[in-house]
């Protein structure tokens, strides 16, 4: 399906689409677009020679603080007092760092880092920032619905800064309301975090439920 700049927000339905899950190309990266698709099992990634493409893949990853594995070495290292952590105090630099010198290529494009700071202004995206006294060091950041968080990308300059930033945010964001915590695919680093992968359709079932919950969401 083709989407046009200010058209409809509606999506096709996933499971109408292969389990690479490419739901759609084109349309615009604005707040309610961007909303409407979260709320819909969808993402947006692409390079600088496509239009946006709008993902929801199957299966999807999701980790929670049951299976969240924290290795006794990280769990010391929590407690070291050598990292500390924020909440939204540097969004566009969480998101510009995520972005940077990337193994897989660039697709954190400037205008999608506009899109998602307008989205963080509105209250709907968080970044989660890790300190190495006044050096930002690690972080990730993510979309925020009812009681769905989900992670779009996270970064770190020093040893288990990004292994810290995932173990602080699942740990409160659950213990702040967050019932469904996305990360779109397992990778290997994920996996040995604790992620699964659970089918598409039980995803969406799940995602139904939780964005429909009024959460007053302070982690």
């Amino acid at each position: 399906m083709f989407l046009h700049r200010g058209g409809p927000l509606a999506f096709p339905d996933p499971e109408l689409t292969d389990d690479e899950g490419l739901v759609a190309i084109g349309g615009d990266l604005s707040e309610e677009r961007l909303r409407h698709a979260y709320m819909s099992g969808v993402f947006p990634c692409y390079g600088d020679d496509t239009p946006p493409l709008w993902w929801s893949p199957s299966p999807r990853a999701i980790i929670s603080p049951e299976r969240l594995h924290v290795s006794s070495r990280l769990e010391r290292r929590l407690r070291q007092g050598r990292f500390t952590h924020s909440w939204d105090r540097a969004f566009r630099e969480v998101m510009v760092e995520c972005g940077d010198r990337r193994a897989d290529g660039r697709w954190i494009l400037p205008e999608m880092i506009e899109a998602y700071v307008r989205l963080h202004r509105a209250g709907s995206a968080h970044s989660l920032e890790v300190w190495e006294g006044s050096k930002l060091v690690g972080g990730l950041y993510g979309v925020r619905i009812g009681s769905l968080f989900a992670a779009e990308s996270m970064f770190h300059r020093v040893t288990d800064a990004s292994k810290v930033a995932l173990v602080v945010a699942v740990r409160e964001t659950f213990a702040a309301g967050i019932e469904l915590f996305d990360v779109q695919y397992l990778t290997d680093h994920l996996s040995s975090m604790g992620a699964i992968e659970i089918p598409r359709p039980e995803f969406l079932s799940r995602l139904r439920h939780v964005t429909a919950v009024e959460l007053d969401f302070r982690p």
